[in-house]
């Protein structure tokens, strides 16, 4: 090196002209989602949202932030890159779903070692698929240039989720009753938790690929890991909106064991009778390859239960009346009872 050396940023491995053409693409495809509340454009310092006083009498703002965590090493390994961004966006939904809020806005943080405009539009594009579907915007956000923090050719990805509910609807556990029927609507699979141990076991015990078609599976590991992680809004809304609940647990990492306790009042158990919904056969899978033991299970994958309703008696023929309304199985999974906080399980 001498005195006649002359550095560029590009030099360090941040690339602001690649940046610069993923943001345009990433502006095009936030302004699809754009609600008539938004009055800024991407690329502010801050995203500006109207909240609309006729929206509510006594607003409540519910807010959330999460990532996909490990699944994306399974984008990375399939090149399927358009379908964590909308996982992103339903685990975000569902948990202020569970305290009854709709979402307003959404907001995504990307970095990467270095910038790929066409894998980061990809990831955007189901970013704002799946705020399409929720009727939020996609405010903004962040893309990072991290030149050796990340391993070449991955990224991260973080969602950052705001809602309203108003206060006469706000779900916080209160109404739970012993009494009540948990009733169960399905998983598609893993959705986004317990991919670090589904990882090692595929891939390292098992010795499998991502390519690798495995019995009763009828689709590619990859593809079976990769299902999308359910959004329940458009499902549960209309049952919110007419106070047909009691209580909502989004199962995410915990499983059933560690979720429902969230939501439970003191004085309320949660007793679940395990076989009453069909389990999808990744979960047999993962078991008999680690040779898991049950508990393990329900505390690490949901098992086949995205989400959890809890239903007052008077109320459950109308719920399930409305699902069936639209072809939407449910299962009535459990009940609730008098005792510690925590879940029971029967045969």
């Amino acid at each position: 090196m001498t005195a006649k050396t002359v550095f560029a940023y590009r030099d360090a491995g941040v690339d602001i002209d690649r940046a610069d053409a993923a943001k345009k693409r990433i502006k095009a495809l936030a302004r699809q989602t754009f609600t008539p509340e938004v009055v800024s454009e991407i690329g502010a310092f801050g995203g500006l949202f109207r909240l609309e006083r006729g929206r509510s009498t006594r607003p409540i703002l519910v807010s959330s932030v999460d990532g996909v965590g490990t699944k994306l090493k399974i984008a990375f390994a399939t090149g399927i890159h358009h379908t964590v961004g909308r996982d992103l966006v339903a685990h975000c939904v569902n948990d202020i779903l569970v305290q009854g809020a709709a979402p307003l806005f959404f907001m995504d943080y990307i970095a990467t070692d270095r910038m790929e405009p066409e894998i980061i539009a990809k990831v955007v594009e189901g970013i704002a698929a799946g705020c399409r579907e929720a009727g939020c915007a996609l405010l903004g956000g962040e893309t990072a240039q991290m030149p050796g923090f990340y391993s070449s050719g991955e990224y991260d990805l973080a969602g950052f989720i705001v809602g309203l509910v108003d206060q006469s609807h706000l779900l916080d556990g209160q109404r739970i009753r012993p009494g009540d029927a948990i009733l169960g609507l399905a998983s598609t699979g893993l959705h986004t938790n317990g991919y670090s141990l589904a990882r090692k076991l595929l891939f390292e015990v098992g010795g499998y690929e991502v390519s690798t078609r495995l019995s009763p599976l009828t689709l590619p590991l990859g593809e079976v890991l990769l299902q999308p992680h359910r959004s329940y809004l458009s499902l549960l809304k209309p049952l919110l909106d007419r106070g047909c609940l009691s209580g909502l647990a989004h199962i995410t990492g915990g499983g059933l064991t560690d979720n429902l306790p969230r939501i439970l009042p003191g004085g309320c158990s949660a007793h679940i009778q395990l076989e009453s919904w069909p389990e999808p056969p990744i979960f047999g899978v993962l078991q008999k390859l680690g040779q898991i033991d049950e508990a393990e299970m329900l505390r690490t994958f949901n098992m086949g239960i995205g989400m959890a309703l809890i239903v007052p008696p008077a109320e459950v023929a109308k719920v399930e009346e409305h699902l069936a309304r639209s072809r939407e199985p449910v299962y009535r999974i459990g009940n609730i009872r008098s005792g510690k906080r925590r879940v029971c399980y029967s045969r």
